[in-house]
């Protein structure tokens, strides 16, 4: 094979603080969880050792990192004898345990099929284990005795204290020697999956991972191997560790790990394993294989000659990112996402910018800023050896989900660097990662050593036809129960109840590919959690038996009757815009994201970074933003685009409508929706439309809402001879008006005066007004160039309150006459309702039409569905929206939902242990004494008269010495 070809990452699993699955440490990722704490006692006693003087003699001046949560082991499974796991090291156990979830994900069921000779485990890992300090601490007994003696011990004192001191140390036992050693973390995988390939370790430090990453490429370049387990693991965070790291120094004194931000002041230790099989590319779709991204180029390189062997050199690593992109065939200026090693040290971050900076310029390419940069240590801190595991995890997931992930803590970035006026960002706000379809997405990750060890890899993703399903993203859980009667809902209930605890995701999974729209009795549950589900699946069984329809927004959705009416898709207009608009559902679903990729493709300035821009970090900036976003040339399109990404998901999902309106500009998206404009022009037509009204609005304009009738208000405005116009009629009790600045702040005062309350809205300028009349002419002359078809369902119109006419030169005239006109909410809602339609469903950001509907049809049997309403977390609001739409009895492709993702395992189907043990980073058996084991029990009064004088003794010397008289 060519030297240069991609090598494709088949295989992922990962055990870093947080999480004990791959899918929950994305998950952490990208909600940007801080996963520091306290040193847990299990790994040893900030009191025993902590002191924030960083020359205190034996001490640390760190007492927080990242720790692992513990994980069900199973010995027997293993072949591993339970009397022999406090001599083994436990990241060789762990090793095992992340081993075998990589080569599952990675196999599947041909797992039994598999060419095991063919298969190498090569791993980054640091020689020395934890275990062996332990080991080692118990041969000094030599020293206990000296040091006992010297304090005028008796023999017979001496030896018990010894002996004491010695038991709180793991024996000796004849499997301790391959238990200590680094390279047996290979060895035991190899062994006990019975691998054929070869099996190493390599050091190259905190590079570690990338260093066994090379050489994993390297032998399925040269056919060596079929496939590689390769990745770094480390759970070296005993005192030893800390103690390394902070006569170094280089520990955060204020307990944190902020990487490039101006409050950098060291970095944090953490611990974990991170995992990926890799294959040649050609051999992983001939096996059908699923692929998670493409490894295209590895530099390495060393510092060579430096003031010292342990500070970095920009120079150096700038070697090494060259070498990477001349072997991945692409320079970095097609590269959007930087992993950086970024370890929080003012010397770390300052040479790798400037090593990236001086590469990523050399590029050519003169915008500013294209680049996300990142590391994933301000979460999880440093890994040492699996640092690099870890950031090609975050890298690797960025690219399969397409997501801009974020970093976190970082208020301000380091002024030092000048990032501003760089390549690169600070990304610190989880993104969509919308297309250049010029080139493939694609990422980097950099990790570099003591000694001078320099790696950078060049990634891409991949877009074959295999695929790896996608991580699930969090929210809330929808239970789908549809039957013949009430009893066989309820009875249903009862029977998930039961069922519960330990498959919640599996019984929704179930319940949604399961569900009849067509049944007369349905249900849906919502639930964040098994205790809630519980709560709320027995509520509903109590409500189904009453036989009574009911809607219960967020918790459950009951109907007892059979469908009724139509669906409409209704589509809001501007004011509904707001940062971040539809980041949940664009990033969890192709179909979605899709319509943002062909915007960016589209001519004229991106819309995705104005909607989703990188962070500000001043409230001057921020509001920048926000002002942006708000203007009306960049408000119609971003809000359009964001309507038709929920548009194609619904489509997808084969949700049919019977008819489509919208409320001002989200007339232009119902257009598009009935077939009418294809997608390109209808953001033509937003853009055109949001440019000419601004270019328009000349004079200051501005809107109110006043909460009265439409005939009053107009009665109203009449008796004043105001200059303000009606510009929406939104709800029977619910008049907009529209004018200029001074007009409006008049019709405020006098409304005041009669005691009607009046909302200014956040607007640009006076919409449906003469302010804005002049571009009517000339929106008018544009949309002769654009293409109108013929609708395919019906299309209400606002200025007409009836549907479009059929011929397009209808269609544009009376699409042109509503920049002006008002907006006859209230009358266009009544004609849908008198046409059939009971159910609505607002198609893009925010609630607000949900709301008029409601408002407008009030007690009048109707559904009124919003699917991006604000402040719910993750998906739920999609979610529960899906939820109604299913019990008003319309049929929702929910295998198509879940065509992305992977589906939730049936936990009937796993094995359960024959025998289960707790481990996680502190290892198993005596690693460390408890609390109360430093305590004091009796006093030591057997000193000899005659005992030489007090001699120095060691924090460590004096809390053994007293341990041993518990």
């Amino acid at each position: 094979m060519d030297a240069n070809s991609p090598i494709a990452i088949v295989g992922v699993a990962a055990l870093f603080p947080g999480s004990t699955s791959k899918e929950g440490f994305w998950r952490d990722i990208l909600a940007g969880r801080d996963l520091m704490t306290d040193v847990p006692p299990s790994h040893w006693l900030i009191d025993d050792y902590y002191d924030p003087d960083p020359k205190a003699r034996d001490k640390t001046y760190a007492r927080r990192g990242a720790f692992l949560k513990p994980i069900d082991f199973d010995p027997l499974a293993w072949g591993v004898p339970p009397s022999s796991l406090p001599s083994t090291d436990v990241c060789q156990l762990l090793a095992l345990h992340v081993a075998q979830q990589v080569l599952q994900d990675a196999c599947g069921p041909r797992l039994k099929d598999l060419n095991r000779d063919r298969v190498s485990v090569i791993l980054g890992v640091t020689s020395a284990q934890q275990l062996l300090g332990t080991m080692v601490s118990r041969l000094q007994k030599p020293v206990w005795k000296k040091a006992l003696s010297e304090q005028g011990l008796s023999d017979a004192q001496v030896a018990e204290a010894c002996e004491r001191i010695a038991s709180h140390y793991v024996e000796w036992q004849e499997s301790t020697f391959p238990g200590v050693l680094g390279n047996v973390v290979a060895g035991r995988i190899a062994n006990r999956l019975d691998l054929g390939g070869t099996n190493c370790v390599t050091d190259a430090a905190c590079a570690s991972s990338f260093s066994a990453l090379s050489m994993g490429v390297s032998e399925l370049r040269l056919g060596a191997a079929d496939m590689v387990i390769t990745g770094g693991a480390d759970t070296m965070n005993d005192i030893f560790m800390y103690v390394c790291f902070s006569k170094t120094p280089a520990l955060s004194p204020s307990g944190d790990c902020r990487p490039f931000s101006d409050r950098a002041d060291g970095t944090m230790l953490g611990e974990g394993l991170g995992m990926v099989a890799l294959k040649r590319l050609a051999d992983a779709e001939r096996d059908g294989d699923k692929i998670y991204a493409l490894i295209t180029g590895i530099g390495s390189s060393s510092d060579g000659r430096a003031k010292s062997v342990y500070a970095p050199v920009a120079e150096g690593q700038a070697k090494a990112i060259r070498r990477a992109y001349q072997q991945a065939g692409y320079g970095p200026d097609t590269v959007e996402l930087v992993e950086a090693h970024g370890t929080g040290t003012k010397a770390g971050d300052a040479a790798e910018f400037e090593g990236l900076r001086t590469v990523f310029d050399e590029s050519g390419r003169k915008e500013r800023g294209w680049c996300a940069l990142g590391s994933v240590k301000s979460q999880v801190g440093h890994t040492k050896a699996a640092a690099g595991a870890a950031g090609l995890f975050k890298a690797v997931m960025s690219l399969h989900h397409k997501v801009l992930p974020p970093t976190i803590k970082v208020d301000r970035p380091d002024p030092r660097l000048a990032i501003e006026a760089s390549p690169f960002h600070l990304s610190t706000v989880a993104r969509p990662w919308v297309a250049d379809r010029s080139h493939p997405r694609r990422a980097s990750v950099s990790s570099f050593g003591f000694g001078g060890s320099n790696f950078h890899i060049a990634l891409e993703e991949y877009n074959g036809p295999s695929r790896a399903p996608r991580v699930r993203p969090e929210g809330v859980e929808l239970l789908l129960v549809s039957g013949p009667s009430t009893e066989a809902v309820a009875a249903r209930c009862k029977d998930l109840l039961a069922q519960v605890p330990g498959a919640l995701p599996f019984l929704a999974y179930r319940s949604q590919l399961s569900f009849d729209a067509s049944q007369p009795v349905r249900l849906a549950v919502f639930a964040d959690s098994e205790a809630q589900a519980v709560t709320r699946l027995g509520k509903a069984a109590e409500l189904v038996a009453a036989g009574r329809s009911l809607s219960m927004p967020g918790n459950l959705e009951l109907s007892v009757t059979p469908r009724e009416g139509e669906v409409a898709f209704i589509f809001p207009g501007q004011g509904s815009q707001s940062l971040r608009m539809g980041f949940d559902v664009c990033t969890a679903f192709e179909a979605a994201r899709s319509a943002w990729d062909e915007a960016r493709a589209a001519p004229g300035e991106r819309l995705d970074t104005v909607v989703f821009p990188p962070p500000a970090f001043d409230e001057a900036g921020r509001d920048a933003l926000q002002a942006r976003l708000t203007a009306t040339e960049w408000a119609q399109p971003a809000i359009g685009v964001c309507s038709l990404s929920f548009l194609r998901l619904l489509q997808d999902l084969g949700v049919q409508p019977a008819a489509v309106g919208g409320h001002s500009f989200g007339e232009v998206t119902a257009l598009c929706a009935a077939g009418v404009l294809s997608a390109a022009d209808a953001l033509r037509v937003a853009r055109q439309r949001g440019k000419l009204m601004a270019e328009a609005a000349r004079i200051p304009g501005a809107m109110v809402s006043i909460a009265a009738p439409i005939e009053e208000v107009k009665a109203a405005l009449v008796s004043w001879n105001s200059q303000v116009v009606v510009a929406n009629h939104n709800t029977p009790s619910q008049t907009v008006l529209s004018g200029g600045v001074e007009d409006i702040a008049e019709a405020e005062r006098r409304f005041a005066e009669r005691s009607i309350s009046t909302t200014r809205l956040q607007v640009a300028t006076a919409f449906h007004s003469p302010i804005v009349a002049e571009a009517r002419a000339p929106f008018r002359e544009f949309l002769e160039e654009v293409d109108f078809k013929p609708a395919q369902l019906e299309v209400y119109a606002n200025a007409s309150a009836a549907p479009y006419p059929p011929e397009p030169a209808g269609m544009r005239e009376l699409l042109a006459l509503q920049l002006v006109s008002p907006v006859r909410f209230v009358e266009q809602i009544e004609a849908m309702y008198q046409r059939g339609i009971r159910t609505f469903v607002e198609a893009g950001p925010g609630s607000v039409l949900t709301g008029l509907v409601g408002h407008i049809l009030k007690k009048r049997s109707h559904k009124a569905i919003a699917l991006g309403r604000t402040g719910r977390p993750g998906l739920s609001n999609f979610i529960e929206g899906l939820g109604a739409l299913s019990v008003c009895g319309v049929a929702v492709s929910y295998e198509r939902l879940w065509k992305d993702h992977a589906a939730p395992a049936d936990p009937r189907l796993t094995k359960k242990p024959a025998m289960v043990l707790k481990i996680d980073g502190a290892g198993y058996g005596k690693l460390y004494p408890t609390a109360e084991g430093a305590a004091l029990k009796k006093p030591i009064t057997a000193l000899q008269n005659s005992a030489p004088p007090p001699v120095a003794v060691s924090p460590s010397v004096q809390l053994a010495f007293m341990a041993a008289f518990q």
